[in-house]
C-alpha cells in the first residue's frame, strides 16, 4: 500500500528535483529515497518522474499526484497538532510569512507579545510576495501570512487586523507638499513612483483614488520602500507611503514632506490561514496581537 513515507519522498523530490537533495530533506540516504518512490511507482503502476543524468522532470501525472499527496501529508500533520491543541500544548514552529510592506514593520513589535503568551514557541519569518504567501500557505510550508486585500485568495480563512491608509511623500517645497485636496490625477500627472509588478502595494497604490490612471511614466520602478524614498528624496517623483511604515519610521533620517491623505482608499491587512487548519482559535488570538501592537504603535506616532 501507499505510504506516508512514500509520499514524503515523492514531494521532496518535486520540490528540488535531485535525488540527493530530497534524501537531504527526508533525511535518509539516496538510495533509501530512491527506493522508496520506485516502489510507489510499481504500487500505482505508472511513472511518476522522467530520470535523466542531467535532469529531473515530474510526469504529469506525477504533479497532479504531488499535489495531493500535500493535502494528505497537511491533514496528516493537522491531526497531529489539533491533538496537541487540545491538550493545550503549544510548542513547535510557527511558520509565518508576510509580505515586505508588512512584515517587517508590524512584526518586531509584536514578537514580545507573542513570546510572552507562547514562550515554547518557535515563531521564523519569511518575507516573500503575495502569490508565492499564498501558494505556501496552501501547499503547508507556511502556516500563517500577513497580507493585504484586495488580492484573490482562493478558500482560505481570514481575519482582518486593520486598514492601512497612505501618507504622500514628496521633496520639501513639492507643489503637492501638504496639498488639503490631492485627487488621483495630481498623482499621476506629478511622476508617481511606484514598487515593480508582483507588489501589490503597486496595485493597490492605483487604486487609492477613484480617478487615478496609469502613471504618467513607468520608466522606474522600486524593489523596496527604502528605495523609493531614495528616489523621491531625489526629487526624481512622488510615492504613496503606507501608514504603517510611517507610524514605523521608515521616513525617520529622510529629508521628505509627508502629507496625509484622508481621502484615500486604503488596503485591508488580514492574517491568513488553511481553513482546515486546527490551530484556528489561536491564530485568532494572534491577530488579535497584531491588532494590540498596530493600535501602540499608531498611540506612539501620534
Amino acid at each position: 500500500m501507499t505510504t506516508l513515507r512514500q509520499l514524503r519522498f515523492l514531494v521532496a523530490l518535486s520540490d528540488t528535483l535531485n535525488f540527493s537533495r530530497a534524501a537531504e530533506i527526508c533525511h535518509v540516504t539516496q538510495p533509501t529515497l530512491s527506493s522508496g518512490i520506485k516502489e510507489l511507482e510499481d504500487h500505482l503502476g505508472v511513472p511518476l518522474a522522467e530520470r535523466s543524468k542531467q535532469a529531473v522532470m515530474m510526469t504529469p501525472l506525477g504533479i497532479e499526484i504531488v499535489r495531493r499527496a500535500r493535502a494528505v501529508l497537511n491533514d496528516v500533520a493537522d491531526i497531529a497538532a489539533l491533538a496537541q491543541e487540545h491538550a493545550g500544548q503549544v510548542r513547535g514552529d510557527l511558520r509565518l510569512g508576510a509580505i515586505p510592506t508588512i512584515g517587517p514593520f508590524l512584526v518586531p513589535r509584536a514578537l514580545p507579545l507573542l513570546r510572552q503568551r507562547w514562550p515554547d514557541q518557535h515563531i521564523f519569518l519569511r518575507e516573500e510576495l503575495t502569490e508565492t504567501l499564498v501558494d505556501g500557505l496552501m501547499a503547508g510550508r507556511l502556516d500563517l501570512i500577513l497580507i493585504a486585500l484586495p488580492h484573490p485568495t482562493g478558500a482560505i480563512a481570514t481575519e482582518t487586523l486593520f486598514e492601512d491608509g497612505y501618507q504622500l511623500a514628496t521633496p520639501m517645497g513639492h507643489i503637492l507638499a501638504e496639498d488639503p485636496a490631492v485627487t488621483g490625477a495630481k498623482l499621476v500627472n506629478a511622476k508617481l513612483l511606484l514598487l515593480e509588478k508582483g507588489h501589490c502595494l503597486q496595485r493597490h497604490a492605483l487604486q487609492a483614488y477613484r480617478d487615478m490612471g496609469a502613471p504618467a511614466s513607468d520608466a522606474f520602478a522600486a524593489t523596496s520602500l527604502p528605495t523609493l524614498m531614495s528616489m523621491v528624496e531625489e526629487g526624481l517623483g512622488i510615492t504613496l507611503l503606507p501608514q504603517l511604515a510611517v507610524d514605523a519610521g521608515i521616513a525617520r533620517g529622510h529629508d521628505l514632506a509627508l502629507t496625509p491623505l484622508p481621502g484615500a482608499c486604503p488596503r485591508r491587512v488580514v492574517l491568513a490561514w488553511r481553513e482546515t487548519s486546527p490551530h484556528a482559535a489561536r491564530f485568532r488570538e494572534i491577530a488579535a496581537i497584531f491588532r494590540q501592537a498596530r493600535e501602540t504603535m499608531h498611540s506612539s506616532a501620534a
